[in-house]
Formats: structure tokens, sequence, C-alpha cells
């Protein structure tokens, strides 16, 4: 109401001005030169407040220049617009603030990186892991800083689903674990953590599993040997004495399967970050897969589809182990057909291998791919299985930047899946 009010008294003295401007122009027998100097002072005056407003403009911290009627109303409005982006300035500077001494309290390296992917900003921690200094640094392009080809493929993929863990290239490196967020137009907010010490542990681990899976293998290569021998005895074939032996000998290839699958899955872990570099043909390697595990199950039906003739950057041996361990599953648990599929998607190749065997509660899906576990324990000891399947499969799936995927519904049936990046080509 009063912006109108301040309008209509503008317009009245506008209309004032033209008919004082005419009456004069009468008096002196020019009405329209009387009318045109009225606008020409209403020209003029506009003038002078815009010439005031154009040199506050350019100069904000000064005081407003002082206006009457409706330039006053437009002088007010922008001076309360000017206190208000001031204020939301100083909200923004004062946040900014906070989050970067936030950040400057963590041990983690932090850095903010611009849309063009430069260093705006660095914490202390940063200099430390990283060999970042800031403000020394900003500015400069983060890759030409970090040169870990691990990093930077993981940061051109623009993919910051998964964190990076870059491992150690040599005796006395760090094993870095990066995080990348998103934020504003373009940002992205990189975070740095030391997790040599894990990754010590880890190796430790894998040594020890792998160490004494190693050194297993020869004692119990002997006493099977022996048991074998007891049996293939005459004096041993009595039914008390051969019971007995068999069941040794059960225990003992079991016993070799899983010292067999150790060290398999130990291998896998130690090269599971090494890039993949030889192209493979999936649909031939899926056949030969499938060709040496039917004469095991000459009462199963395998059904292959080979849809797709996609490749796969990968190993041969850990991409047959996987195949084979998702089909034998399959074979073991279900009496029906076992279907195989290799099919495409968009910019993805999908391996498939579906049953319409007991199938698998909910609440199990997601602990499947955990070493030893097992849904029915009587069942797996039965079928002989060793508990690592999955796990191996999980890990040729990580080596290979694929993705594990598992279906499943008691009483109807399994589909466990494998999503592959497909090759570039050659």
């Amino acid at each position: 109401m009063a912006g109108g009010h301040i309008w209509r008294r503008e317009i009245r003295l506008i209309l004032a001005l033209l008919a004082g401007g005419l009456l004069v122009g009468v008096f002196f027998d020019q009405p329209l030169l009387g009318i045109c100097a009225a606008l020409l002072s209403v020209l003029i005056r506009w003038s002078f407040q815009l010439r005031g407003i154009h040199q506050w403009m350019n100069k904000p911290s000064a005081a407003p220049p002082e206006g009457s009627g409706v330039w006053g109303q437009v002088l007010d409005n922008i001076y309360q617009l000017q206190r208000r982006n001031r204020e939301a300035q100083l909200r923004l500077e004062s946040a900014l603030d906070y989050l970067q001494d936030s950040l400057s309290a963590m041990r983690d390296a932090a850095l903010i990186v611009d849309s063009r992917e430069n260093i705006a900003w660095a914490n202390d921690s940063a200099n430390f892991l990283l060999g970042i200094k800031f403000p020394e640094d900003q500015g400069r392009p983060l890759r030409n800083l970090i040169r870990s080809p691990v990093f930077q493929d993981y940061f051109e993929a623009d993919d910051y689903s998964s964190p990076l863990r870059s491992p150690p290239t040599a005796e006395g490196d760090r094993c870095l674990h990066f995080e990348v967020a998103r934020f504003g137009v373009g940002d992205r907010l990189v975070f740095c953590r030391d997790i040599t010490e894990n990754y010590r542990l880890e190796q430790m681990r894998r040594d020890f599993v792998g160490n004494v899976s190693h050194e297993l293998r020869t004692p119990l290569t002997v006493i099977k040997g022996y048991v074998d021998t007891l049996q293939g005895m005459d004096e041993f074939c009595d039914s008390r004495v051969a019971k007995p032996l068999e069941q040794m000998g059960q225990q003992t290839t079991r016993m070799e399967n899983l010292v067999r699958d150790l060290l398999w899955l130990s291998r896998i872990e130690t090269v599971e970050t090494l890039r993949k570099t030889e192209i493979l043909d999936m649909s031939a390697l899926i056949a030969d897969v499938v060709a040496q595990i039917e004469p095991a199950y000459p009462n199963r039906h395998i059904q292959i589809e080979l849809e797709s003739d996609a490749k796969v950057l990968g190993d041969r041996s850990e991409l047959q182990s996987a195949l084979s361990n998702l089909i034998i599953n399959a074979l073991k648990y279900s009496e029906d057909t076992v279907k195989v599929c290799w099919r495409d998607e968009v910019e993805r190749a999908i391996f498939s291998v579906k049953d319409r065997g007991i199938g698998i509660g909910q609440q199990h899906i997601a602990r499947l791919t955990e070493r030893f576990y097992r849904v029915d324990k009587s069942r797996s000891n039965e079928g002989g299985g060793t508990g690592l399947g999955l796990a191996i499969v999980k890990h040729v799936a990580a080596s290979h930047q694929a993705e594990l995927l598992i279906e499943s519904e008691w009483g109807v049936g399994s589909c466990f899946s494998l999503s592959f990046p497909v090759a570039p080509p050659p």
C-alpha cells in the first residue's frame, strides 16, 4: 500500500509539472514548448537520482544518497537488499570458517576441490599425509599433487559410491583410504585417512592363513596316502576297520579341499588390487567351465544361454574359479535344470546362474559371502562344501570391478549374478 501511495504521489507530481509547463507555454503562446520544458525537468531530476544511485552502487559501503518520492523508495529497497545480502554473506563466511575449523582439527586429511579440480582449501593433516600445503598449493590441480595412478583413475571415473583404498607401492609407503563427496556446483570434498596399521594387520592375517594352510598340505598328503594304502590292504577290509578308514579318508579329502580354498582365497586377496589387463572371451570361458563340470554331475542338466559377445578385462584362473563355484553351488542345492546365462545390459555384461532349488531365506543373504558361513550346516557338511566358495566369488568380483548380486526366495530358487564392466575395444 505504501509503495502504491508513493507511485500515485510521483504521478501527481509529474502531472503537476506538465500542467505548470502547459500554463507557462500558453502564457507565452508556446504550449508544446512548455510541456517539453516540464518533461525535461523530470528527466533532469531522474538523471540526478540515477547518478547518485550509480555512485552509491560503486561504493556500497558509503551512506545511501538522499532521495524523495519513488526514488527514495527504490533507494530504501536497494539498501534493504544490500543489508540482507551482507548478513547472508556473513552467515556463509561464519559457516565456512566453522567448517574449516572443524576440518582443521581432524587427524584425517581434508581438502576442498573446486569445479576446475583445483585445490581451494586444505587442512594441516593434508601436508602430513599427502604433502599438500595450504595456502602455498591453493589453486594448483589436485591431480598434479597426488600422482598415485590408482587415485587418479578413481578421481577421473567420477563414481564415488565406494571409497578407495590405495595400497602402498614400496616399503615404507602408507596405505591410504580416500572418500570423495560432491557439494555445491561441481565442488568436491576429499577425505584421506591413514590405514597402514590396518593394512599390515590384514596382511599378517593373510600371511598367517596362507602359511598355515601351506604347512598343512604336506601332513594331509601323508595321512591321505597312508589311509589309501590301508584301504587297499586285504587285512583291513574288516567292517570294524573299513568304516573308520572310509571316514578318515572322507575327512582328509575335506581338509584338503579346505586348505586348497584357503590358499586360493589368500592368493586372490594378495592380487586383488592389481589391475587386470588380459581381455577374456567370456562366452568361451563359460562354455569351457560348464564342459569341465558336467561330467561330475551326470544326473543334472545345465542350460547355457550365451547372448553376449562382450569381453572382460580379467584373470582367467580367478574368473574360472568364481564361475565354477556359482555353478557347482546351484547343482548341489537343486535337482532341476540349472540355467547359466551371459547377457548384455547398459554398459555392463551379466553372468547369472539360476536354479529352482530350496532357496535361501532373506535373513541369510547379507551374510552369505562371509567365510565359513552356512545356512544349513548339516546339509553343507553332507555336500562336502568348505564354506569359502562365495567368499572367493566376492573377492574375485571385487578384483574385477564387478558386483555380486544375490536374489533368492525360500522354496522357489536362487539367482546369483556377476555384473562386469565391459572391456574397451583393443
